[in-house]
């Protein structure tokens, strides 16, 4: 870290507290989608990113091949993905989703937006102005965490 301000510990440290436990804190809201917690993420990626080869699926779950094929294997069998023909690479595969993996993918989503926006609901209007203007800069952060780490 070149940076080893103590303030900016404290933040990061604040910040990877509030994620984990924000992720945690919907588990029982992504359970309702009926899917285990690997599927619907990979689930998530294919339907908000477009098709996908197995390995640029497996590289954005972090998993290794056979695992990604394991859980693309699950999805195809419960109808919300499909393989098909690559459109550029007649050797490769794509994985899409179904219109029935579309519809759960983005009834998940609501649910958990739903479920942000009323315990946003409860919270002080000053909270909520400080939340909103903070959020968006979760994106810059993550911008430049894959910035950082791709250079390494």
């Amino acid at each position: 870290m070149a940076d080893s301000n103590p303030d900016h510990e404290a933040v990061a440290s604040a910040l990877n507290s509030g994620a984990i436990h924000l992720l945690r804190s919907l588990a029982a809201v992504d359970r309702l989608a009926g899917l285990t917690p690997s599927r619907l993420s990979a689930l998530s990626v294919v339907v908000f990113g477009g098709p996908q080869t197995l390995g640029a699926l497996a590289a954005a779950e972090g998993v290794a091949g056979p695992t990604m094929t394991r859980i693309v294997d699950g999805l195809v069998s419960e109808g919300l993905v499909e393989r098909q023909q690559h459109p550029s690479d007649g050797r490769s595969v794509a994985i899409a989703a179904t219109s029935a993996g579309e519809k759960l993918m983005r009834a998940a989503a609501q649910r958990r937006i739903s479920a942000i926006a009323e315990a946003i609901e409860d919270l002080p209007s000053s909270d909520r102005r400080r939340l909103a203007a903070a959020a968006g800069l979760l994106d810059v952060l993550v911008g430049s965490i894959r910035r950082v780490h791709a250079s390494r």
